[in-house]
């Protein structure tokens, strides 16, 4: 089904049906396909992320880079997005991310708290909003709870909701781990029924089968696993995540297997500025000669 076809379909008010047709079909190569640069790792994950190249600690260059590289949008958390984004508003789409934790304490019971609101994408100029549900967390009704107030305000301001639907938790460390086919599968699935419009998950690891559900327990390839994660989430748009630093050819196989499993993009932060200016800029135009594969006019 191509992605304008979902935008007819998918009960989308005049709103988000408006900004995502922005996103998708005034930005990038405007064909329909997505590809958005991450830059909420500081966070995350912490300074330590910069390491590998320096430069990649301004926002101010990363803002530039989703620009030069072409991309649909740039995610960033509100700090950024008011002290940075700016300079290049209405040039490059922004998707502000509205909440976010620390990498310091376990990821046993996980849960993302608030720090920004649909409003403030409003009066940010955003064009879509992100939220991160952490699927399978003992702390899941905390974070339902939370994720409904989130759906609600996106429905009223007409702002797309964009779902990292991260599974964590105990009991996913003990059924295969957070990429595994069988997690991967259910996260997509759960954010679809929760009310996504946009579901991000990591790459699915069909290998990693310890003590998963029987039904995961069979020989699947890797194409057929991202296939079913994008046939779970139904009628929500699918991104699909580079996660961390791998080898441009681990990662281009990646992105040419999630495009021809119905993907509408990828999400793509440290396997892109984790490297010097052209080298980004040249690995950036191989997945946009990925993408221009698979138009959805």
């Amino acid at each position: 089904m191509s992605t304008r076809m979902r935008l007819a379909i998918c009960g989308l008010s005049a709103g988000k049906k408006a900004r995502l047709h922005r996103i998708l079909y005034k930005h990038g190569l405007g064909n329909g396909t997505a590809l958005f640069l991450p830059y909420d790792q500081g966070l995350e994950h912490g300074p330590r992320d910069f390491f590998a190249d320096p430069i990649a600690s301004d926002p101010k260059y990363i803002v530039r880079l989703a620009l030069e590289g072409g991309f649909n949008g740039i995610a960033i958390q509100i700090g950024l997005a008011e002290k940075f984004y700016w300079d290049y508003a209405g040039e490059v789409p922004l998707i502000l991310k509205l909440n976010g934790k620390t990498d310091i304490p376990s990821d046993a019971s996980a849960l993302s708290p608030l720090h920004a609101s649909v409003e403030d994408a409003v009066r940010l100029g955003a064009d879509a909003v992100g939220y991160t549900l952490y699927v399978g967390t003992p702390a899941q009704q905390d974070d339902f709870a939370q994720f409904r107030g989130v759906r609600q305000e996106a429905q009223r301001f007409g702002m797309p909701l964009i779902v990292w639907a991260y599974p964590r938790g105990e009991a996913i460390e003990h059924k295969g781990g957070k990429d595994s086919f069988y997690a991967v599968h259910y996260a997509a699935r759960v954010a679809s029924e929760l009310g996504a419009d946009v579901v991000k998950v990591n790459f699915p690891h069909p290998e990693k089968h310890a003590d998963v559900p029987a039904e995961y327990g069979s020989e699947f390839s890797s194409q057929e696993a991202i296939d079913e994660v994008v046939r779970a989430a139904n009628r929500t748009m699918v991104l699909v995540s580079g996660g961390s630093r791998a080898s441009d050819e681990v990662m281009f196989e990646k992105a040419q297997e999630s495009m021809s499993a119905g993907a509408t993009g990828l999400i793509f932060g440290r396997n892109v500025w984790q490297r010097d200016h052209e080298e980004s800029l040249r690995f950036v135009e191989r997945l946009r000669q990925i993408l221009a594969k698979y138009p959805t006019p």
